[in-house]
Order: C-alpha cells, then sequence, then structure tokens
C-alpha cells in the first residue's frame, strides 16, 4: 500500500505528526507519558530521514537516521526513566508565564507567523513547497521546544524542551542545511544532553533547576582547596 503513496505525501504526513508531537510535549505533565512522546517525536525524525535516503540514496542520510533512532528513541529515554526511576517525582505540574493552553496558543501563532516570513524569504530560492514545509516545522519545533524550557520548572521537563529544540533543529537541516554540518551539530548536541543527563544522574537533582546550586556548592570548595 506505501508503494503506492508518493514520497512527497509520506513526508508530509510525518511532518503533521511531528508538529503534533510537539504540541504534546507542551501540553504533557506526567514526564513518563513526557519521554514516550519524546522518543515518538525522535522517530519520526529519523523516519523523514530515512525516507530521504530512499530517495537520494544518501550514506549521511542513513547514518543521520540510526544515529537518531539509537541515540533519541532508545539510549536517551532509557536514562531519562533511569533518573526518574531514582525521583519521588511523577508530574510536573509547575509552570512559569505559559500554561498548557496559552502555549498552544502561542505555538499556533508562532507556527503561522514562521510559515508567513519563511513563504516570503524561501519562496523564490526553494520553490518547493514541501522544503519550506519542513523548514517551517523545524523552526517551529525548534521555539516550542525553548517555549518548554522557560515555562517549566522541573529539570527533566526543561531536558526534553532542550531535545525537542535539537529535533527542530535537525529537521530543519534536513531540508535546508548542508548534510555534514547537520551530522556535526547531531553528534555534538547528543555529547552535551548526554553529559548533562548523567550530570543529573550522578548529582541526584530531583526537582528544579534551582537545585543545582546547592549541590554544586561543595564541589566547587573541593575545587577551591585543590
Amino acid at each position: 500500500m506505501l508503494e503506492n503513496i508518493p514520497l512527497n505525501d509520506i513526508l508530509k504526513i510525518l511532518l503533521v505528526l511531528v508538529l503534533v508531537t510537539s504540541a504534546l510535549v507542551l501540553w504533557q505533565r506526567s514526564l513518563t507519558s513526557l519521554f514516550k512522546t519524546y522518543a515518538l517525536q525522535s522517530l519520526l525524525v529519523a523516519l523523514v530521514a530515512l525516507a530521504f535516503f530512499i530517495h537520494d540514496s544518501h550514506l549521511t542520510l542513513l547514518f543521520i537516521a540510526l544515529l537518531t533512532l539509537f541515540g533519541k528513541v532508545f539510549l536517551i529515554p532509557r536514562i531519562l526513566n533511569r533518573i526518574l526511576f531514582q525521583m519521588n517525582i511523577r508530574r510536573d505540574l509547575e509552570f512559569r508565564f505559559l500554561y498548557p493552553v496559552s502555549s498552544l496558543i502561542v505555538s499556533i501563532l508562532l507556527v503561522f507567523g514562521v510559515y508567513q516570513v519563511f513563504s516570503s524569504l524561501l519562496g523564490e530560492v526553494m520553490p518547493e513547497r514541501l522544503f519550506t514545509l519542513g523548514a517551517v516545522i523545524g523552526v517551529s519545533m525548534a521555539l516550542m521546544g525553548m517555549m518548554v524550557i522557560f515555562s517549566r520548572k522541573k529539570m527533566l521537563t526543561k531536558i526534553v524542551g532542550y531535545l525537542s529544540m535539537e529535533n527542530g533543529a535537525i529537521l530543519f537541516g534536513l531540508f535546508v542545511a548542508e548534510l555534514p554540518f547537520i551530522l556535526e551539530i547531531l553528534v555534538l548536541i547528543d555529547l552535551v544532553i548526554l553529559v548533562l543527563l548523567l550530570t543529573v544522574l550522578a548529582f541526584g537533582i530531583d526537582s528544579t533547576i534551582e537545585d543545582f546550586h546547592p549541590r554544586f556548592t561543595p564541589l566547587g570548595e573541593w575545587f577551591k582547596k585543590k
């Protein structure tokens, strides 16, 4: 059945589903559901890269798909769930500035705003509407991930916001940027996120970003003595 569906239509379906998962990341309060939503979002991004590989046979696209699948669908959600298992929290009910409903309204406005800007900027450079749509959704995902970072208090939720921003950057790069550049950024950001997750795991930071300060103060004093 899929053989009869044009690649462009498959990509459009995947892009719409990716945008839906970004909205769910803003909405989710259960951390377990949040991690599952992020894993699904990453899987969809990997499928977009795989669809491009099937069309172009570019090995870099296959590597991006496999790296996203291994790192973002399996490894990082596994680490997040392990951290969550060691904590006393299961839900993130604290919000700053924007609540879920207002966040979704702002997100819809952002998507339309980004679409208007990119349609005028990329309309002549990229006449193919699919590439404009991919770029718009990629930038919108990054902005929605930024909204998660600024509107939520729990450290783990903020990390998922960073990860969602990265998925947006990857998606944007698949449609607009050069492939080697995407790969370098992907590896670099994954390493930074993994270091951050391992730091959270090691120090047992179990609530908000403010908990970093009392945990790291003894470590800083130890280095000063050395």
